[in-house]
């Protein structure tokens, strides 16, 4: 699981014509705009092409000014490590804290 939090900056008065074109990338999920052309969107990786390219992707949007990586989250569940067992309780009252 790859996801990155962006900020896209584009031209203020181009904000309600591009909406749509960055709803429609696949991997991208727009969840709020300004009214001086910032949308925050998350990007995530999809069957057909990593985040990384997707980004690179809307770079090339004519109207995008600006692209910036806010947030960065990865994953593999492929590897995701099994759930801890009881027996991996400390015995002295001690805390542990889980990394997920």
């Amino acid at each position: 699981m790859n996801i990155c939090g962006c900020l896209v900056h584009v031209a203020p008065e181009r904000a309600a014509e591009l909406l749509p074109v960055l709803e429609a990338v696949d991997g991208v999920e727009v969840h709020t705009q300004t009214e001086d052309g910032r949308f925050v969107v998350v990007v995530e990786d999809i069957e057909a092409r990593p985040a990384s390219e997707t980004i690179m992707t809307l770079h090339t949007i004519p109207g995008v000014i600006s692209l910036t990586l806010t947030y960065h989250h990865f994953e593999d569940l492929a590897e995701s490590p099994e759930p801890s067992s009881q027996s991996d309780q400390p015995t002295d009252g001690g805390q542990t804290h889980e990394h997920f």
